[in-house]
């Protein structure tokens, strides 16, 4: 398949890059890097690839809106995006974390054109998108297109649930633990394009508990902190330090998604 890389929608909105380190230029990897296009039966996968937009997601990219209707669903490939909620005074949390394991743009198959949350680009890359029309014909179709994107939801769901149980009863170390763990089953590699303080607005915290957070973190050699990069040095120690929120959610999305995750 032959795709076009589209230019970002000019209504994106861009967080200022950090000046110490600078991401690397994504790389292409096929739509087949998401893996819920990789699991799509054959019949659907030939309806639905030349129809696959490929795109740049840069960092900050807002995909959805609060309250504007979806035009179309995006499948990152090397790109992570935020699903968050805002109160009205504009503080917002993370409530879930989409990467190449899934989908942007749910509420379009649970009967909704718009929602009241967002959708925020966190980590820059690549991703495919796909007119949302095409994707809710498919879905009220039935078959096994509609079982794979049902099973995706509820896995989802379990995430959404388990954050807000998270953010209630949890310390706000085992919570970066549980972010950083997430992220890094989404990325490539051990590196992570995360600032303190993006980081803080995704737990609804305050940037001083996660600095010190951080530091505790670097002083046991878990993470290498530098501005705009957390490298991940043992993962191990992570998932000892982090609650079992991170646990139930990763096997939640082993036993209803393919293996190929």
């Amino acid at each position: 398949m032959h795709a076009t890389l589209q230019s970002p929608a000019a209504t994106q909105r861009h967080d200022a890059m950090p000046t110490r380190w600078a991401p690397r230029s994504p790389v292409e990897v096929g739509p087949q890097g998401n893996h819920l296009l990789a699991a799509l039966p054959a019949s659907d996968w030939q309806r639905w690839s030349p129809q696959l937009q490929l795109v740049e997601m840069p960092l900050g990219q807002v995909l959805y809106e609060s309250g504007r209707c979806l035009s179309h669903v995006h499948f990152p490939t090397s790109s992570i995006v935020s699903l968050l909620h805002e109160t009205a005074s504009g503080a917002s949390a993370e409530v879930a974390t989409v990467g190449n394991d899934g989908v942007v743009g749910i509420p379009l198959l649970t009967g909704g054109l718009s929602t009241n949350g967002r959708a925020v680009v966190q980590s820059a890359g690549l991703g495919y998108r796909l007119n949302r029309q095409v994707v809710v014909d498919a879905f009220n179709a039935g078959g096994a297109l509609t079982q794979l994107l049902l099973r995706y939801t509820q896995a989802l769901l379990t995430q959404v649930a388990q954050t807000a149980l998270c953010n209630r009863h949890h310390s706000v170390e085992q919570q970066v633990c549980r972010l950083l763990l997430l992220n890094l089953d989404r990325a490539e590699g051990n590196c992570l394009q995360m600032t303190q303080e993006r980081l803080a607005g995704k737990l609804g915290v305050r940037r001083e508990s996660v600095t010190g957070v951080a530091l505790a973190l670097q002083r046991e050699e878990l993470i290498r902190y530098a501005r705009g990069r957390i490298e991940v040095l043992d993962r191990e120690g992570l998932e000892d330090r982090a609650c079992e929120c991170y646990g139930e959610v990763k096997l939640e999305y082993d036993r209803l998604l393919p293996s190929g995750r």
